[in-house]
C-alpha cells in the first residue's frame, strides 16, 4: 500500500462519513510524519456500524476476504489482485469512548485514549493510534526487527521510555 492509496482510501472513506484510525505500521509512519518502510498492508480500526458500508466501495475496486482460516468478525483482511491488504480491527465504541475489541468476555480493547492519534501521510492529517498507546499494542507477540525500529522511532520523537522487551534488539 502506498502512501496514496492510502490517502485515497482514508478520503473515500471520510467522504462517506465513516471514520477509521491508521493503526500498525502506516500509523506509526503518520505519528512519525514520514514513511519510513514500505508497507503491503494497512491497519486500520474501525467501528462495527460501519463495516458493510465500508466493504462495499472494496469490493467494487477489487478487494476480496483473504486468510479466511484466520478471519474473526472483529479482525479480518481483504487483499486484492495486486497483493495490497487491509486489516480490519472492528470497535464498539463505548459510553466512556473505549473500542471493544472482540467478544466482551476477552476484555480487549482500544481504550479511548489510544483513539486520539492524529498523524499526517504525504501531509494529509489523519487520525491514528495515539504514541503512547502505539507503543504499548507493540507487545504481546514475538516482536520483530522491525517493532524495534517502530518503537524506538516513536519512543525517541514523543518522549515515551522503551519497555523493556525491546533491550534484546539493543545488543
Amino acid at each position: 500500500m502506498t502512501a496514496v492509496e492510502v490517502i485515497n482510501l482514508y478520503t473515500e472513506l471520510e467522504n462517506l462519513k465513516i471514520m477509521i484510525w491508521v493503526d500498525g505500521g502506516w500509523g506509526v509512519d503518520a505519528l512519525l510524519g514520514k514513511e519510513t518502510r514500505i508497507h503491503q498492508d494497512l491497519d486500520i480500526a474501525v467501528q462495527e456500524k460501519d463495516v458493510l458500508r465500508l466493504r462495499e466501495p472494496l469490493l467494487e475496486r477489487g478487494f476480496r476476504d483473504i486468510k479466511l482460516e484466520e478471519a474473526r468478525p472483529w479482525n479480518f483482511v481483504l487483499g486484492d489482485q495486486d497483493g495490497r491488504e487491509i486489516d480490519f480491527h472492528v470497535i464498539v465504541l463505548d459510553d466512556h469512548g473505549n473500542g471493544l475489541y472482540g467478544p466482551a468476555e476477552k476484555g480487549e480493547m482500544y481504550p479511548a485514549a489510544s483513539l486520539t492519534g492524529t498523524g499526517s501521510i504525504n501531509g494529509r492529517i489523519v487520525r491514528c493510534i495515539s504514541p503512547e498507546w502505539m507503543v504499548k499494542f507493540h507487545s504481546g507477540y514475538k516482536l520483530k526487527e522491525k517493532d524495534f525500529q517502530d518503537v524506538s522511532a516513536l519512543c525517541e520523537k514523543f518522549g515515551i521510555k522503551l519497555p523493556e522487551e525491546f533491550a534484546q534488539f539493543k545488543k
